[in-house]
C-alpha cells in the first residue's frame, strides 16, 4: 500500500465522457484535478476499438445536433460527422410472420399507435430539459410503457412492432419500462417519434467517439492514473480520503463520482450515501441488453430489421461494406440470451428475420456484466424519474454523483453525460469557493 502525499482540489471516479469534461472545466478554472480510472482507457462506456478488421464502436455511438452538449463539443474541436447507412430494405416479425419491404412501410403501420402513445408528451415534458417542470409528470411516472401499450388495444401486428422499437430504444424488455422515459425522448426530439429514432441511430463520428473524448482529454490539465479502482472513499477533517482496491490513497477537498447508477453502491463511502442514493442504485434501472457487431457473407446493400423482445436479436442495421460482404450492428432486450462474440449464436439469432443469413465473425462486449458499468444506456423503470433523480443530482456536503445516468436531458447518451460534466463542475466550482476560498482556486 502507498499513500500518495499530494493533496488535490478534486479527485474524479471515472474517465468516461462526463469524468473527462468534469476534468477539463474544474482545470480550466485552476482547480487541481485526479482522475480515477478502472479501466486501462479513456470513454468508459464508449470504446473504439479495432474488431473484425475495422474500427468500431463497443458502446456508445451515435450524436445528433438535437444534442446540444455533445454538438457544442464536436463543433469546438472541428471533428466531423459521418451518416449511418440508409436502409433500403427492412425485415420485421409482427404477429408471429417474418415480413419485408420498404422502411416507410414498417413507420406508416407504426405512426398512429405513436402519436396516441405519446400525445401526453408536451404536456409532461413542456420544458424537456427541466424533466420535473409538469405536475402531470407524478402520475404519469407511475405507469409502464407495457401497461400503456396495452391500453391502446393494438392488433397482435401492430404490438409486436411497438414492442420491437421500444425495446431497442429501452435495451430492454418492455415490463418495467418507465412510460415517463418514452415522454421524455419524445419531448427532448421536438414531440416527434420519427426524429427521435434518427436523433439515436443516424450519425457517428467520422473517426469515433474516442477523437472526441481525446480532444477533450487533451484540453484538461489534469492528473490520471488507469486501472485504479476506488473501493472506499472516507471523509476526512482535510476533506475526503479515496481508497482504490490496491491500497493507494488519494486525498481532495472533494470528490466527484462518475459510476453508472447500477453499480453506484460499488463504492463503500463513509459516511454513506443518501438512502434515496442507495435506493436507486439497488432498484436498478430498465436496460439490461447486449450490442453485437457481425461481419456477414455476400451482402452490401444496406437494410435494417426488428424483432419483438422475445427474441435474442431484436434490431439490426446494415453500417459497413468489407471487400464482398458486410457488417453490421445489433441489439438484444437481454444479454443473458445471446453471446455476441459466439458467432453460430449470433447467427442463429439473425436467421429469425434473415433465414438464409451467414455470419462469418461477431464480437461485442456485455456491459451489463462488466463491474465497471453493470448496463448499457440509462433507462428508467416506472416512478424512478421523480423519485431519484432530484436526489441523485444533490450534492453531500463535497461529494458529487455526476455521469450520464442522471441528465436532464438525453439520459444514456454521450449528451447526457457532458451536460452532466457541466452542471456538477458548477457545482463543484462553488463549493470549493465557498468552503476553501484560501486553495488553489481562481475565483469568479
Amino acid at each position: 500500500m502507498s499513500k500518495r502525499q499530494e493533496q488535490y482540489d478534486v479527485i474524479i471516479i471515472g474517465a468516461g465522457f462526463t469524468g473527462v469534461t468534469a476534468a477539463r472545466e474544474l482545470s480550466h478554472k485552476g482547480f487541481r484535478t485526479l482522475i480515477l480510472e478502472a479501466r486501462d482507457r479513456l470513454g468508459g462506456r464508449t470504446w473504439h476499438d479495432r474488431r473484425l478488421g475495422i474500427d468500431l464502436e463497443m458502446g456508445g455511438t451515435w450524436v445528433h445536433w438535437f444534442q446540444p452538449y455533445v454538438w457544442a463539443e464536436i463543433g469546438r474541436y472541428g471533428l466531423d460527422v459521418v451518416p449511418s447507412p440508409v436502409p433500403n430494405k427492412l425485415y420485421w416479425i409482427a404477429d408471429g410472420k417474418r415480413h419485408e419491404g420498404k422502411p416507410d412501410e414498417f413507420f406508416l403501420k407504426i405512426d398512429g399507435p405513436n402519436q396516441r402513445l405519446l400525445e401526453p408528451a408536451r404536456r409532461c415534458f413542456p420544458l424537456p430539459y427541466i424533466p420535473l417542470s409538469s405536475e402531470e409528470i407524478h402520475d404519469i411516472d407511475q405507469s409502464t410503457l407495457k401497461e400503456k401499450l396495452a391500453e391502446l388495444q393494438l392488433s397482435d401486428e401492430e404490438h409486436d412492432m411497438m414492442d420491437s422499437m421500444w425495446s431497442l430504444n429501452f435495451n430492454s424488455p418492455l415490463d418495467e419500462a418507465g412510460f415517463s422515459q418514452a415522454l421524455h425522448w419524445a419531448a427532448l426530439s421536438d414531440y416527434n417519434w420519427k426524429l427521435m429514432m434518427d436523433i439515436c441511430s443516424s450519425y457517428k463520428l467520422t473517426k469515433g467517439t474516442k477523437t472526441l473524448i481525446e480532444c477533450i482529454f487533451n484540453d484538461a490539465k489534469t492528473d490520471i492514473l488507469f486501472s485504479s479502482p476506488v473501493k472506499r472513499v472516507n471523509k476526512i477533517d482535510s476533506g475526503y480520503k479515496a481508497i482504490t482496491y490496491a491500497g493507494d490513497e488519494y486525498t481532495a477537498k472533494a470528490v466527484i463520482n462518475t459510476l453508472p447508477v447500477n453499480i453506484l453502491n460499488s463504492i463503500t463511502f463513509s459516511p454513506p450515501l443518501s438512502a434515496e442514493k442507495t435506493m436507486a442504485c439497488t432498484e436498478k434501472q430498465s436496460s439490461k441488453g447486449v450490442k453485437f457487431w457481425a461481419k456477414i457473407k455476400g451482402v452490401t446493400e444496406p437494410f435494417a430489421a426488428f424483432a419483438p423482445s422475445r427474441y435474442p436479436i431484436h434490431y439490426a442495421q446494415f453500417e459497413y461494406v468489407q471487400g464482398a460482404d458486410g457488417i453490421i450492428v445489433g441489439f438484444g432486450a437481454d444479454a443473458e440470451k445471446l453471446d455476441p462474440n459466439n458467432r453460430t449464436e449470433v447467427e442463429s439469432a439473425l436467421r429469425h428475420l434473415l433465414p438464409d443469413i451467414k455470419v462469418l465473425e461477431s464480437c461485442g462486449h456485455n456491459w451489463v456484466n462488466d463491474p465497471f458499468s453493470g448496463e448499457t444506456w440509462t433507462m428508467k423503470k416506472k416512478g424512478q424519474l421523480t423519485s431519484y433523480l432530484s436526489a441523485l443530482q444533490e450534492p453531500e456536503e463535497g461529494i458529487f454523483i455526476g455521469g450520464s445516468s442522471y441528465a436532464n436531458g438525453w439520459a444514456g447518451f454521450i449528451d447526457g453525460a457532458i451536460e452532466s460534466a457541466y452542471a456538477v463542475s458548477r457545482l463543484v466550482c462553488s463549493y470549493l469557493n465557498n468552503e476553501f476560498a484560501t486553495g488553489s482556486a481562481v475565483k469568479e
